[in-house]
């Protein structure tokens, strides 16, 4: 049943999602960034984007830090149960980048073929060069670009649409993902593992409802109650799929739809953080 049912549907479920993902990353950043109209607001937009991406994932490593210290939970985990988790999930050593190499990292970023990006799955260089489009558009004049962002609109309308009906799977795909993780790795497992599974958890979830409920209150101007019961949808699908680039799709929608961002600010902001702000990975790490 986990390798004919509920595998399948789960990577199925998964894969629907990731499909759209490279259209709607481009379209949604080129058209945030000409619907700005100025690079002196996008640099703006930018500077407080990434502003909060350090703040919120400096408070998230803290976090982490800070309970795990606290806690320590694998230092009474059983030696044997180790060396065998140890035997069954070591993986060939892959080579370390040049972390002093900045130049090199740098560059990195900045893809010579963007086709040769998205066909590797390297979503910064894409994002980098959908930006830089996105400024070419914005110097032209408005006229002439005219039919290029009416294209791109209706990429990402159809991306919504694509994954409305994707989501109408959602408690199927969802559901198949957890159950078949659960079944395969066993209570047993989990009973061995369960206090460092706790402390994540109990991290994560003091970042989410905690740091995230500040923010949402002093500078969103909403009850966190109010937050979180519009973006359950976009919360579910990251649950089950563990991956931003899946869920960014569903929460581009979810942003416009039950938090009334504007077009250009969540295309742009949502688009960026998927694999700039990753709090709940750099809590974990």
């Amino acid at each position: 049943f986990l390798d004919y049912a509920a595998e399948p549907l789960g990577r199925l479920f998964l894969r629907l999602l990731l499909m759209v993902v490279l259209p709607m990353v481009v379209s949604s950043l080129i058209l945030g960034v000409a619907e700005m109209g100025d690079a002196a607001r996008l640099g703006r937009v930018a500077l407080k984007t990434l502003g909060f991406t350090l703040l919120a994932t400096s408070i998230s490593v803290a976090t982490g830090l800070l309970f795990v210290n606290i806690v320590r939970p694998g230092d009474n985990f059983p030696q044997e149960v180790r060396e065998a988790l140890l035997r069954k999930g070591t993986l060939p050593a892959a080579a370390a980048p040049d972390a002093g190499n900045f130049t090199a990292r740098l560059l990195a970023l900045i893809p010579d073929n963007p086709l040769k990006a998205a066909a590797s799955g390297d979503f910064l260089g894409v994002m980098f060069f959908a930006l830089l489009f996105g400024l070419g558009v914005i110097c032209v004049d408005r006229e002439k670009t005219r039919p290029l962002l009416k294209v791109l609109e209706a990429v990402y309308e159809a991306c919504i649409a694509f994954i409305g009906l994707v989501m109408r799977a959602a408690p199927v795909g969802v559901g198949a993902l957890i159950f078949n993780l659960t079944a395969r790795y066993g209570l047993g497992l989990l009973a061995q593992l369960a206090g460092y599974a706790l402390v994540v958890l109990a991290a994560q979830a003091l970042h989410l409802f905690g740091t995230y409920s500040v923010f949402v209150r002093l500078w969103g101007g909403m009850r966190p109650r109010d937050f979180f019961r519009r973006v359950q949808e976009a919360m579910l699908t990251a649950f089950g799929t563990s991956s931003s680039s899946a869920t960014l799709p569903v929460a581009l929608r979810v942003s416009e739809t039950q938090l009334g961002v504007p077009h250009d600010i969540g295309r742009f902001v949502l688009t960026v953080g998927a694999s700039a702000n990753q709090n709940g990975t750099a809590l974990y790490e």
